[in-house]
Formats: structure tokens, sequence, C-alpha cells
């Protein structure tokens, strides 16, 4: 078995999955069993692998909440879950008090020192609030949960909502075969099943585990036995030593990770020894065909890229030789995967035509989203599922997207919807009506852009705008550019024509998301 890392400390998988036992019969002695849901409001730490691994032996779903939601998010997020228990670091808690559900009860996690470090916490937010239950103390008062034979269902990923609200992606407890084949694809994926034993993988999580790839990978990478090094929050020059002191064999990154490390300077780039990787895979927001490039000629060969959604999973795939064939293809679909291009009336389009992409992966657990089967229903098209982008596929079978269906944002490899931000900002007094888009970002592939209407007679400015929005939304939804406008173009319906506000952002530019 191998080990988790995270700074100066270390847990071995073994003795996790031990306190993971422990920590499953005191979640049951709280009364949560199948069905039931745990929030863990957690940096990536060992208590995020132990909650996740203790609510699974229960037949529980653990549900990872974004740390840095307001007050306002994290109620929504705690309530709509249902959660029966939370898990929570301790330097977390003062932001968000008001939002933790009366009578839910709430283990804190005492914030660790590499976490501390990293974030500028200071000791006393790092510290268990007196009189609370600490994560550590309590599971050790319990005796490990003997094996019940309930099936995993898996984590309850949140994803952003174009109604403003984010939208709990639960999937039905699998078969044995089910779960089988979800583990082979995962392990297909992420490099883990075809680039030497499990006890041989070596993996630094580089992304936040409230989001879905991150938490996928990051759990399967330790419930192989491989080990699994956390890094507080991504640094690239970091990544580098860690790589090279740990022998790291796989990565999963976002293409911003790519930017970063390609801005080090060269000698900082040549100073460290990348041979021990064998396979980084990369996701979750579109790569610029020359980030791609420099990267591959970096580290060589050993860049692979899949395509795919929360409600999805991932559909297709590609190598570095299939990309410099086929530059800027998102991949091939996997022979598991159900992958068209369609028009408006659902019907699949020949190869070279653009349309929207819908796709279904056959033989996994099927989903809903958690309290709304209304909107998985509303999410199918042509019998499959549309994450919302707009593609096609080449002569060879190739994908490649080319815009976005949906009203979404891809920042840094984080979902974001204008919608929203747009039901904040018109909350704001003196704003007559707003649109909120993605505009063209060397770094982060896209930033958020608000147009704003003021109201007659109303003095509004960029300052006051973002400031407002800072206090209702979390900061990564705050626009990077406010432009006020007295009048909105608009369609014949009396809706933005955001489109037209849109474009001359995206002028000259090859890619549109």
């Amino acid at each position: 078995m191998g080990d988790l890392i995270s700074g100066g400390r270390r847990l071995d998988t073994a003795d996790m999955q031990a306190r993971a036992a422990r920590a499953a019969s005191g979640l049951a002695s709280l009364g949560i069993g199948p069905g039931d849901t745990v929030a863990l409001y957690l940096r990536n730490d060992f208590p995020f692998f132990e909650a996740s691994a203790a609510a699974g032996l229960l037949g529980a779903y653990p549900t990872p909440v974004n740390w840095h939601y307001t007050v306002a998010e994290a109620r929504y997020l705690f309530e709509n879950s249902g959660a029966k228990a939370i898990v929570i670091h301790a330097d977390l808690i003062g932001p968000i008090r008001e939002a933790l559900p009366a009578g839910v009860p709430v283990l804190v996690v005492p914030t660790p020192p590499e976490i501390v470090a990293a974030y500028g916490v200071s000791a006393e937010a790092a510290a268990a609030p007196a009189g609370s239950l600490v994560w550590d103390t309590w599971l050790e008062g319990f005796e490990p949960l003997a094996d019940t034979g309930v099936a995993a269902p898996g984590t309850i990923i949140y994803t952003s909502g174009t109604t403003g609200h984010p939208k709990g992606v639960r999937r039905r407890p699998p078969t044995p075969e089910q779960a089988a084949l979800t583990a082979t694809l995962l392990g297909r994926a992420f490099g883990f099943s075809s680039h030497g034993p499990p006890e041989e993988i070596v993996t630094v999580v580089t992304g936040p585990m409230y989001h879905s790839a991150p938490n996928a990978y990051g759990l399967a990478a330790a419930r192989l036995g491989g080990t699994v090094i956390l890094q507080p929050r991504f640094e690239a020059e970091d990544l580098l030593a860690l790589i090279q002191s740990h022998r790291v064999t796989h990565l999963h990154m976002v293409p911003i990770m790519f930017n970063r490390l390609l801005k080090l300077p060269d000698d900082v780039r040549r100073k460290y020894d990348l041979s021990s990787l064998k396979f980084v895979v990369h996701a979750a927001a579109p790569c610029p065909p020359p980030i791609k490039r420099a990267m591959i000629d970096w580290w060589g060969p050993v860049i692979t890229e899949y395509y795919g959604s929360t409600e999805v999973s991932a559909v297709t795939f590609c190598t570095s030789e299939e990309w410099l064939a086929h530059p800027g293809t998102v991949g091939r679909p996997w022979p598991e995967s159900d992958v068209r291009v369609i028009d408006a009336d659902g019907n699949e389009l020949p190869q070279g035509e653009i349309g929207e992409v819908v796709a279904r992966t056959r033989g996994i657990s099927d989903f809903t989203y958690h309290g709304d089967d209304q909107k998985r229903r509303d999410a199918e098209k042509a019998g499959l599922i549309a994450p919302g982008d707009i593609g096609y596929f080449d002569r060879d079978g190739f994908l490649y997207l080319c815009d976005r269906a949906k009203d979404m944002i891809i920042s840094g490899g984080v979902n974001i919807y204008p919608a929203e931000i747009e039901a904040e900002l018109l909350k704001m007094p003196g704003v007559a009506d707003c649109a909120v888009f993605g505009i063209p970002d060397e770094e982060f592939g896209e930033a958020i852009c608000a147009f704003v209407q003021p109201s007659p007679g109303a003095e509004l400015d960029e300052a006051g705008v973002k400031a407002w929005l800072r206090a209702n939304v979390a900061g990564y939804k705050v626009p990077r550019r406010v432009e006020l406008a007295a009048d909105l173009p608009r369609e014949d319906s009396g809706k933005i024509f955001k489109r037209k506000l849109r474009e001359p952002f995206w002028a000259g530019l090859e890619r549109r998301i």
C-alpha cells in the first residue's frame, strides 16, 4: 500500500482505510445510512479521504462543498444536499458560521501546518473551537465498522447551474458490474491501469477535490494503494520540485497549470528532473494549441487528454501522438462512449458539420440531479446528455470543440454560470439590467466580463459593482472587467443580445471558448 503525503505529514493508505472504518461507525451513530449525505467543507487533507471512504462504507454520499463560497452559497449547498453531518477545517468555520444548519453535527478538523502556511491562516483560526467535535479524537472513540457489503454510491458533485443554483449530480448505487466498469474507465483515463502496477503509482493532487475530476482522481489513486501527494495550493515550481523529489509518475492537470509552468524562467524549468513522469492527463477546459505543443516539447509524449463532464464521465481520449496529428482535438470516443454531434432537431450530423455535442457512457450507473429529477430529464437530448458544447468530428473520428451551447464560462478550469452573477447584480440598487459573459484571457482561458446598465439617475462605478458582488458571491465569480453602458443591445423580444457584446472581444481569434 502507498501513502498520503501532505507537507511533512504522511499517512499509510491502509491506516487511512482503518480510520475511515472507525469514522463510519461514528457516522452511523449519528443516524447516517444508505442514501444520506455528508458534507465536506475541506481543503485537500487526509480527513477528506477518510470521510469520503467512511460515507461510502455506509452507502452514504460524501458531498464536497466549494470552500470559497459565501454564507448564502454554503447555506444553499448544506440545505439542498440535506447534509446529515458536516466535516470542516477549523479556519473555514468563521466565514460561514451562519450557514451551518441548526442541529446538524459539525466535525472539526484542525487546519494542518502546510495549509496554514499556504493560505496565511492564523494560529487561532487553525485550532478547533473549544467544545467542538474534533475529527481525530471523535473517530478514535469508535470501533471499526464491520463490512456491511453495502456498495459505495460515489460522490455527489455540485455543478454550477444555469438558473443560478448549483445542481448535485447524484448517481444511483451501482451494481457490482457497474462499479467494476467505472473503476476500469477511471483507471484507463487516469493512466493507472496501463503504466505499471498500482503500488508504483506516485501522483500529486494539484486541484481542489471539491471539483469532480480531482476528486475522482485523488480518491481512485488512494483506493488503488498509490502514493498520493497533496499540494496545498498549486504553485508551478513547487510542483516541479515535488515531481523530482518523489519521482512522481502520474498527474492530472488543467490548462492554466500548463500556462503557469511555461511562464517559469528557462533556468528554473531546466533545474528539475522530470524523467519519472509516465502519464499526464489534462481536462476541464480547452487547451490552446500553442500551450499544449509547448508542454509536449518540454515533457515529451506523456501528455494525454480526455473530454467529458460530471454527468457523462470521460467520453473521449487522445494521446500526444494523436493530438499532434490532429491539433486541437479532444480525442476519439472510448468504445463504451456514445458521442454524437446533433442539429437543433436532434438529428445526428455528418463528419465536418458543426452542432451540439451529446454523450453518454454505456454501462455505468445513471444519475439524477439531487432533489430535481425534472432537471435531469431536461438535460437529455436525442437520448443522450448535453454537456453544453458545440463541436464537430473530423473524417478520422476525432472530436473538436469550437463554442459553448450553454452560457457557461470556464476560467482556469472552473465552471462559472453568468446567470448566477447576473441575478446578484440585478439586486444591486441602481442596476437596471446587465449581461455577463466570458472574454479571452491568456492565463485563465476566459475571464468574466460584465456589462451593467445603470438605472436613470443612478451613479455606478466599476469598483462599486465589484464590491457588491464580492459581498454576495465567491471571489472567483467577481468579473475581471466591468463596463457601464447607458443601453444594452437587445433582440426583438427584448432579451439582451449578448452575442453582440461578446463578439468584439473574440474578434481575430480562432477559438470561441
